[in-house]
């Protein structure tokens, strides 16, 4: 299996979206829980990290409003990984 080049040799920006309901506990009924989320105080110093390390490494990356209802369209192309807590 070959890796992909890294964002920054196909000189490709980062779009990185501040997304609590990534987190959700499926366990009880119809709809998924949010609690276990990190609040905002603690998650958001948590996404400004992560967008510090990429552009540390020379990576172009444009940010989303923390915290604020947004409307994104994308293609997304490649594998996805969801973990449910059970």
């Amino acid at each position: 299996m070959t890796s992909a080049p890294a964002p920054k040799s196909r000189r490709r920006p980062i779009l990185a979206i501040s997304q609590f309901t990534l987190y959700a506990d499926t366990r009880k009924g119809r709809r998924p829980s949010w609690s276990a989320a990190a609040p905002g105080p603690v998650s958001e110093p948590l996404y400004n990290t992560f967008c510090a390390a990429l552009e540390s490494l020379g990576a172009k990356v444009e940010r989303g409003r923390f915290g604020a209802h947004m409307d994104v369209a994308l293609v997304n192309d490649g594998p996805v990984t969801l973990v449910l807590d059970a």
